[in-house]
């Protein structure tokens, strides 16, 4: 992929949206900023890639949903995983990663992450993260999860590893005095005329010089953006996880793959028939320091399930409780670990302890109720090894982006690892190639003639609308249809699927938008602009991916449970799928040749580049 460069030609043109056709209406952008590089998302993986560019020189702009500590890091409960202990080494780790993505794991990907991780996990602490450490000796207190065969997985305040995570890099990045844009929901990418990246549209839900639709011109952009669990009525993910990244990528034309493999936490705090929005995380961890799942009764019936019982991958487990669930007839399974004591409750698991009490029940005394919730997206945006997409200049890091570690299901405590390990590799890439070019201003050059940047020294001069690309072909969905893409995945594409469920869930999508834009050529209204109809909009296009991938795989692997093709298919089914938006909003779906991404179709492929 070509890499931020020099100057443009002065008849270069202005920034456009990159599909008119698909991109989300919204009204031209009233001001605009300039960067070398913006990076949209305040997780791991984000606050990292700013970091490392920004120490490298470049000009960052940091975008993020909410306040900068409010990523999706933060949620993090369980740990980071790395060989640290010892007698552990990344081979080993290697094998627990290839075996828990059954079959679809890119094995130079997983290779890359586990080699180069426990040296990303020491600068992590240099960067100023304190993890749990033994008090005698100082070093770090490991424990084990799902997959592992080893202890492995690092942890910070007991069950607050995202948390302290988040702090150490919000601290550096104020620190280092990285220019942010909180409280911004980001629109679309912007392409030049050559059909690279320039940059994003987004809205600012603030006051004063950054308020409502603006622009930042960037030559690279980092989608950082979490996932999209509020595609689902019940989600681990927090009500900021609309998918916006991986909507944004398929409106610009980039590819995505694997969106099928939607991970269920097993253990999710159960609230009741009617609980909806994000549920309570019961981290993995507990169970990885001996805590039981047992039925009604007391039977611990992962045992002959698999050689690791409740250790198991998550997807094994999910299916352990939701095949008990259905025997008995019950709406949930228990974790038991009365065992621990109130004093290991507290010192190790504090703030699982306190979400339960604060629901009315003590772990301390009884067993706490669970049933699986979605959790994390395996797939995402299509890279290769440095984080590069499709479309030239546009990077994705994090759970937004399928790096093709994950494979089919994704082993635990991974995520927070790849989001640091392929971060430093996307700042190398960006930073080596404004070094190659004019230097860091060489990115984010001026753009003369029409529609000429604007940068923050004149925040009320606007871009005409044809320069960024206000009016759209699509319409947008009501806020209200949210609820009802939720309850069609829920109940079409969840845990359990099947062709006649997922066909269904296809159908009732379709409907959503045919009544929409139906009204859209009947009245010519659509829904008005803002962020919970620009939301709304993302989580049908993203669930629209998901269930067609769904319905294209026609086979039981990892996290992706077909009811009506209960067997793994290596012979037809060991390959990726890649999905792409067409200008008239339909999806092309299409396998790969086998398990391994095919070489990019940008320019400068080399051989380490493969989405």
């Amino acid at each position: 992929m070509s890499r931020p460069t020099g100057r443009p030609s002065a008849a270069a043109p202005a920034p456009r949206a990159a599909t008119p056709a698909t991109a989300l209406r919204a009204p031209a952008p009233g001001w605009a900023i300039e960067a070398d590089v913006v990076v949209v998302g305040s997780g791991v993986a984000g606050l990292t890639v700013a970091l490392r560019c920004a120490a490298a020189g470049a000009r960052v702009t940091v975008v993020t949903k909410a306040r900068l500590d409010d990523g999706s890091t933060r949620w993090a409960q369980g740990g980071i995983a790395a060989a640290l202990g010892e007698g552990d080494t990344p081979e080993q780790h290697l094998d627990d990663t290839l075996v828990a993505g059954a079959g679809l794991c890119d094995e130079r990907a997983v290779r890359t992450l586990v080699t180069e991780g426990p040296d990303a996990v020491r600068r992590l602490i240099a960067t100023g993260a304190r993890f749990d450490a033994d008090d005698d000796t100082g070093e770090i207190l490991l424990t084990r999860e799902g997959g592992h065969h080893r202890r492995r997985i690092a942890h910070a305040g007991g069950d607050a590893t995202g948390a302290e995570i988040s702090r150490a890099l919000v601290e550096a990045v104020r620190a280092a005095g990285i220019d942010t844009v909180e409280n911004a929901l980001v629109l679309d990418l912007l392409k030049d005329g050559a059909g690279r990246t320039a940059g994003v549209t987004l809205h600012v839900m603030g006051e004063g010089r950054r308020d409502g639709v603006g622009a930042v011109r960037a030559g690279a952009v980092v989608l950082a953006t979490g996932g999209m669990g509020q595609i689902f009525s019940a989600t681990t993910n927090p009500a900021v996880s609309t998918g916006d990244g991986v909507a944004l990528a398929l409106r610009a034309g980039a590819e995505v793959s694997d969106l099928e493999f939607v991970q269920f936490h097993p253990t999710v705090l159960w609230l009741g028939p009617e609980a909806e929005g994000q549920q309570p995380l019961v981290s993995e961890a507990v169970r990885g320091e001996g805590a039981h799942l047992v039925d009604a009764d007391g039977v611990r019936f992962m045992r002959g399930q698999h050689e690791l019982a409740e250790l198991a991958p998550r997807d094994i487990v999910a299916k352990g409780i939701m095949r008990r669930m259905r025997e008995r007839g019950a709406e949930h399974m228990y974790l038991d670990a009365r065992h621990f004591g109130a004093e290991m409750w507290e010192r190790r698991f504090p703030t699982i302890l306190a979400a339960c009490r604060t629901h009315g029940i003590d772990p301390v005394t009884e067993p706490i109720p669970v049933a699986p919730a979605a959790h994390y997206a395996s797939g995402g945006v299509r890279t290769d090894l440095r984080g590069r997409t499709t479309v030239p200049g546009l990077y994705a890091c994090g759970e937004v982006a399928c790096t093709g570690v994950h494979g089919a299901n994704r082993l635990a405590s991974n995520s927070l690892l790849e989001g640091l390990v392929f971060a430093e590799r996307i700042a190398e890439d960006i930073t080596e190639g404004i070094a190659a070019g004019a230097g860091p201003a060489g990115a984010a050059e001026r753009t003369e003639g029409p529609g000429e940047r604007t940068g923050p020294s004149d925040p009320h001069a606007t871009d005409t609308p044809d320069a960024l690309g206000a009016p759209a072909g699509a319409p947008l969905l009501a806020s209200e249809a949210r609820y009802e893409i939720q309850h069609i995945m829920t109940h079409g594409a969840g845990v359990l699927r099947s062709a006649e469920s997922l066909a269904r869930a296809a159908d009732r999508l379709d409907r959503v938008h045919d009544d929409a834009a139906a009204q859209l050529r009947r009245d010519g209204k659509t829904a008005e602009p803002g962020v919970e109809t620009w939301e709304a909009t993302n989580l049908h296009l993203v669930a629209r991916v998901l269930v067609a991938a769904a319905l294209r795989r026609e086979e039981t692997r990892g996290c992706h449970w077909r009811e009506d093709r209960p067997e793994r298919d290596d012979a037809v089914w060991r390959r990726h799928l890649l999905v792409t938006l067409r200008s008239d909003g339909a999806l092309d779906v299409r396998s790969t040749d086998s398990e391994a991404f095919p070489p990019p179709t940008t320019p400068r492929a080399e051989t380490e580049s493969r989405p």
